[in-house]
């Protein structure tokens, strides 16, 4: 990808400068001012001691409210938009906004934006709870897919082509078409769905796809991962920039490509759902994200492809212990390479004694804890010595148990995913104000 010269208010941007919105808040922060306005710590003035001491002051120096100079979230025209319209230029979007509530909050905007109360949203059974308060607020009724499952892992996987058009089917024998697709692309264990198959049937039936891509931003930016939820045709996808990417937690984008979906709902919903005191830190570590894999975006991943490797080689050879790959979930051969998930079946430990063995005796922690296994995410920011940390600790939880004499643990399904049993008595909305008893 070629170096380029961005052009914004009529003032030339140079490469190897700062990205905008981080140039504005650098700006405006060293302003010799008297200032009278909020946050109350005055520019660090009275930040509080207790947390100086951890993180220092420059923070609050740069912890400033909506400034002319800094523009405005809800209406940008200045380095807020150059800063959206450059993120938009490197995911391949013909939009992007910023998002200081998380990917939770544009999730629900991109189900608003799409459904209106009444309406059909078609998405799996174990969506994240985003999705859930999304059609809270909305009053939209689901469609529910069971997605595909692994008791052997415990584990659920994504959803397949034919189980979408099986629900628009359903949904129009019922004189019902289906506002919008919903589908989790990759899930938390790295499982990717067929996006492209996916999209195109929503599109031949003109409906709307959103993917709530959080746990995917790092996809498309070198030639072993999977293809970006946008490359594969969706309208939307949601991103948590933080998760693999460098910007700071709670910051996320939302993504979209496309007209199908009416821009000026999707602006009117984020306004709705999004603080009206955005953090400006979080909006420039968005900003200061995109602009690191802006550097190097084919060459980025490199090392963090090449420990994600290595780690897998090791482990392999680490008896007792299982690693989750796409022959356990045969529908969906591609999954996350950087997403790591072990499993202690054989030891006959569950993934939450594994994980008290490998934090109490090795001080490695995972990024996700379940039944069976255990999940750990590389990132950039992964350097070899915790790779032979992790490593070492695997080995040590197998030395441990192999010592000692058990059982096989084995979760007890009938085979079908434990969420399969679905009768529906209200919608989400009606069941979230129904009265309730513990």
């Amino acid at each position: 990808m070629e170096d380029k010269i961005l052009v914004s208010n009529s003032q030339i941007v140079q490469p190897d400068s700062l990205p905008p919105l981080v140039s504005a808040l650098k700006a405006s922060a060293k302003q010799d001012v008297a200032s009278f306005h909020f946050p109350g710590h005055n520019r660090g003035r009275a930040a509080p001691p207790s947390l100086t001491q951890l993180i220092g002051v420059r923070p609050f120096i740069h912890d400033l409210p909506e400034l002319p100079e800094l523009d405005n979230l809800f209406s940008p025209d200045g380095p807020i938009l150059e800063a959206q319209k450059q993120a938009a230029s490197l995911f391949g979007a013909s939009e992007t906004w910023f998002l200081v509530g998380g990917t939770t909050c544009g999730i629900q905007a991109a189900v608003m934006a799409t459904c209106s109360p009444g309406e059909y949203l078609i998405l799996p059974r174990n969506s994240h709870v985003s999705a859930i308060s999304a059609m809270v607020l909305s009053d939209t009724i689901p469609k529910y897919i069971i997605p595909e499952y692994s008791s052997d892992w415990d584990i659920a996987g994504g959803v397949i082509p034919s189980q979408v058009e099986k629900a628009i089917k359903e949904l129009k024998k019922e004189g019902q078409k289906a506002s919008a697709v919903f589908v989790t692309s990759p899930t938390y264990h790295g499982i990717c769905s067929n996006l492209n198959e996916i999209s195109q049937l929503c599109h031949y039936h003109g409906i709307p796809l959103i993917v709530d891509e959080a746990h995917g931003a790092h996809f498309g930016f070198h030639h072993h991962m999977p293809f970006s939820a946008l490359q594969q045709g969706a309208d939307l996808a949601v991103q948590s920039t933080h998760k693999v990417l460098c910007s700071l937690t709670q910051s996320s984008m939302l993504h979209m490509s496309g007209d199908i979906v009416d821009r000026e709902r999707i602006c009117r919903c984020l306004q709705t759902l999004q603080s009206t005191s955005p953090s400006y830190l979080l909006l420039a570590s968005l900003d200061a994200a995109r602009a690191q894999l802006n550097e190097n975006p084919e060459t980025i991943f490199n090392k963090a492809m090449e420990l994600a490797v290595e780690t897998k080689n090791h482990v392999k050879n680490i008896p007792g212990i299982s690693m989750l790959e796409s022959s356990s979930f045969p529908k969906f051969p591609m999954m996350d390479p950087l997403r790591l998930t072990f499993g202690f079946r054989q030891l006959g430990l569950s993934g939450y004694e594994a994980d008290e063995i490998l934090y109490g005796d090795q001080m490695v922690i995972c990024e996700l804890v379940g039944t069976q296994s255990i999940t750990f995410a590389i990132n950039l920011g992964t350097c070899r010595k915790h790779i032979h940390r992790l490593v070492s600790g695997l080995q040590h939880v197998s030395a441990t148990s192999l010592s000692v004499e058990k059982v096989e643990k084995r979760v007890e399904h009938s085979g079908l995913a434990p969420f399969a049993d679905i009768y529906i008595s209200l919608n989400p909305r009606e069941a979230f104000f129904a009265r309730k008893r513990k």
